[in-house]
């Protein structure tokens, strides 16, 4: 996921990271949405965001399995 960084800013796109994960994993935006309690057109905003709240991320985390703060702390380490 290294290649999805804004290379302009050297910042993630958390919303672009999610997408990837979740289409990585072949799953839909409606299964998403379901898992999130929101509906799709959420879901879509959400992808377009650069930034997430924590709880919000955790709870993404959980759902796809899938550890979004490691790539936080892999950026720190930099």
């Amino acid at each position: 996921m290294n290649e999805l960084l804004d290379k302009t800013q050297a910042r993630l796109h958390i919303g672009t990271l999610i997408k990837a994960e979740l289409e990585n994993q072949e799953r839909t935006v409606s299964w998403f949405a379901r898992k999130l309690n929101c509906d799709r057109s959420n879901v879509y905003k959400l992808f377009k965001r650069s930034t997430i709240d924590t709880e919000l991320l955790l709870r993404i985390s959980k759902i796809l399995k899938y550890d979004f703060f490691d790539i936080y702390k892999k950026k720190l380490q930099e």
